[in-house]
């Protein structure tokens, strides 16, 4: 299926839907996008995401929630792959466990090694923005669970991820923020640290 087949409305709710993603690493609820089409009724929204699920642009999630798979054809010729883009992640369950997916998104293969897996998350806060990483942010990552001295990483610390720079001295391992915001500090971890990834790629904040 294309966008030829998508009717005036689907095509407008796929721009919300796009826009919401890029805002706010998720997809709009049903009320959110019957406000943003200026419906009165969330039946008329929920037709929409099922019109845009019967061409191809949305797959129904386990949770009975939508994910993005397809966006409009940029007409472009950069080769592309999809990366997923996730969403909230739980302690304990895999980072790119079918759950925690709001949508695939297409990255230039310049960015990607042959290989590797690679996942995309929303930053949260000024902890690395003298790292030229800042709130809202998208990062792109690739998943492996070793570091080097310096690098960039997402861990798994207190059931939600964060982003800091790793550092090992011996068995010592100390996460770095880098910020001129004093509230944040390092963090010292045990083994029960887990790395998730090394950030490779920033993607600069979208706004309205």
């Amino acid at each position: 299926m294309s966008e030829e087949n998508l009717s005036s409305k689907a095509k407008e709710a796929l721009r919300h839907i796009r826009n919401w993603l890029m805002l706010y690493s998720k997809l709009p609820s049903i009320r959110d996008l019957m406000k943003k089409m200026e419906y009165k009724s969330p039946r008329s929204a929920v037709l929409l995401l099922e019109e845009l699920k019967g061409n191809g642009f949305l797959e129904k999630k386990a949770d009975g929630g939508y994910r993005l798979i397809k966006d409009f054809d940029s007409g472009k010729s950069t080769r592309t792959i999809s990366i997923p883009l996730v969403g909230t992640v739980t302690c304990g369950i895999p980072i790119l466990a079918e759950q925690n997916i709001e949508a695939t998104i297409p990255v230039s293969t310049d960015f990607i090694k042959s290989g590797s897996t690679y996942f995309l998350l929303k930053a949260k806060g000024d902890s690395m923005d003298l790292a030229g990483i800042n709130d809202g942010d998208m990062i792109l990552v690739r998943q492996q669970p070793t570091a080097d001295n310096g690098e960039k990483i997402v861990a798994l610390i207190d059931d939600e991820a964060t982003v800091k720079e790793f550092h090992r001295t011996g068995s010592v391992i100390s996460l770095l923020p880098r910020s001129n915001n004093p509230k944040h500090k390092q963090i010292i971890v045990t083994s029960n640290f887990q790395i998730q990834g090394v950030v490779v790629a920033t993607i600069p904040k979208i706004t309205n």
